[in-house]
């Protein structure tokens, strides 16, 4: 038997008075949680809910979430962990795809009403049995009233269950992909594709017993799921848990829980470094003694926020690489390893990788192609679409990542940009992140995302939006001329848009789309 909810009866066993969770003023240990979780699980089973039923899941970083989330895997059932941001139609879309027969969905906020469009899409879909609201500590609104609660759904339950058992195969998670070349696909994921990720991220990472990680990723995404909760939960750590980034919750919960590890995507840290701490709250210092490691991954990481951060804080940043089709880790700058700057390191344990071109064969160290990956870590296939699991399959069993990168002499790999953000002038390849690496370079850049756009000439022209650091000033022409004299001729942008902020996904990542828009 292997079922993904064994990381936490394992700990609960062990360590039940330990902390398990830290969530504002509240403190759960693990034989709390693990109680709360068989609640829960006793209340799907009452409620008809069986193993291999889909179960889908709808919660920002809250205490619930790893209740809910470790109750559907214990019976068996698969967890559907959903977008807190996606509206009526998106959601509806989720369900039906996914073939959900229940879903818990958290009441929200008038300024973020999560449970009013989970409401309505749950009402388009008959496929789906069973919602449950999961209650936002705010006053209840009438508009649930027909619906239970996932308190009511646990209040009346034994803090006793059984594990399920489940193969290895068995499917544990099915995680949705952002869906920036159509309809989000649901990446199959089994119990040792989550299980294995996990205690090798642990491993990675070299956690002890006595970490305390902060995870303020959202847990619906794999990298929050599986680097942070996942693997803090096997190893039996504290996990200090927030709804949301802001530079001042983060440092101040750095500094009051004192934190060793934490994980993050580039423009988080970006933020981390440019925040100002004008009432005198944050002990930098004091984060510093005890922090021990950054994580970053999500997006390639610009070399100069690397080296801010490390000299600021003291503490190694390390990147990795991966996406929901492997678990998401498929490799790491490990720590007894020289790290290169730029690299997202070489393959974990069982994994491995390869670059190639459009025929699929094999390209020699320092060419550009696409990054493919075989290992424990790979997806079963994407739910129900056997024609674009076939499609990401094509070379014999390899994934086929969608990302161009290139591997030097040793085995570093180099992620260059995504296929479909390459730009194209007067017949050059020109890769945005490296245009991107090179503006952030600039006195008065803080933030780039550089993307093509047509042009009759050269088919396409690049364009770079800029954020500009507090307090600084430079012209469009300016930056046009300064880029001018960094790159080659067919490289730099003729086009710079200054804005405030850039849109980005929930992850962090800049919405390149969006731009395009």
């Amino acid at each position: 038997m292997l079922n993904l909810a064994s990381v936490l009866e394992f700990t609960a066993k062990q360590n039940p008075e330990k902390t398990a969770l830290i969530f504002g003023k509240d403190r759960l240990t693990y034989e709390h949680l693990s109680g709360s979780v068989n609640q829960i699980a006793n209340g799907l089973i009452k409620a008809g809910i069986v193993k291999g039923d889909k179960v889908a899941l709808s919660c920002p970083n809250i205490p619930y979430f790893p209740m809910i989330y470790f109750a559907i895997l214990k019976i068996g059932a698969v967890v559907v962990p959903l977008n807190i941001l996606l509206k009526q139609n998106e959601i509806a879309y989720h369900l039906k795809d996914s073939e959900a027969r229940a879903f818990f969905c958290h009441q929200g906020s008038p300024q973020m009403p999560i449970g009013e469009e989970g409401k309505a899409a749950f009402e388009q879909v008959d496929t789906c049995d069973h919602l449950w609201i999961i209650p936002s500590g705010v006053e209840e609104t009438s508009s649930f009233v027909e619906y239970g609660t996932v308190d009511m759904l646990m209040k009346p339950e034994s803090r006793e269950c059984e594990i399920t058992s489940t193969d290895a195969d068995d499917t544990a998670v099915i995680l949705y992909t952002s869906g920036t070349t159509g309809r989000p696909k649901g990446a199959e994921l089994s119990h040792l594709n989550m299980t294995m990720n996990a205690v090798i991220s642990r491993e990675l990472l070299q956690l002890t017993h006595d970490e305390t990680i902060l995870i303020v990723l959202p847990l619906f995404h794999s990298f929050g799921q599986t680097v942070l909760m996942n693997a803090g939960v096997s190893m039996g750590n504290t996990l200090v848990i927030l709804p949301r980034f802001t530079p001042e919750n983060v440092l101040f919960a750095m500094q009051e829980e004192e934190v060793t590890v934490f994980a993050g995507v580039p423009t988080m840290y970006w933020q981390l470094l440019n925040y100002k701490d004008t009432e005198g709250l944050v002990d930098k210092e004091k984060i510093a003694r005890t922090l021990k490691i950054g994580v970053s991954g999500a997006a390639s990481m610009p070399v100069e926020i690397i080296r801010k951060m490390e000299q600021e804080y003291r503490i190694p940043i390390i990147e990795g690489y991966g996406l929901s089709e492997t678990s998401p880790v498929a490799t790491f700058n490990h720590l007894h390893k020289e790290r290169r700057p730029g690299s997202v390191g070489t393959p974990i344990w069982g994994v491995d990788v390869d670059i190639v071109n459009e025929k699929g064969l094999s390209l020699s160290p320092g060419e550009v192609g696409e990054v493919v990956i075989k290992g424990h870590n790979v997806m079963k296939g994407y739910y129900k679409k056997p024609e674009a699991t076939q499609k990401a399959f094509k070379s014999g069993g390899w994934f086929h990542t969608g990302d161009l990168g290139k591997l030097d002499e040793d085995g570093y790999l180099y992620i260059v940009d995504r296929i479909k953000d390459m730009i194209i002038r007067g017949g050059y390849n020109v890769y945005p992140r490296e245009v991107e690496e090179i503006l952030m370079t600039h006195p008065a850049v803080s933030l780039a995302g550089v993307i093509g756009v047509p042009d009759d000439r050269h088919g396409e022209e690049i364009k770079a939006f800029v954020v500009l650091k507090e307090g600084e000033q430079a012209a469009p022409e300016e930056l046009v001329a300064w880029s001018k004299a960094q790159m080659a001729n067919y490289k730099y942008p003729r086009i710079f848009e200054i804005r405030k902020s850039l849109p980005m996904t929930a992850t962090g990542k800049i919405l390149k789309q969006e731009l395009r828009r």
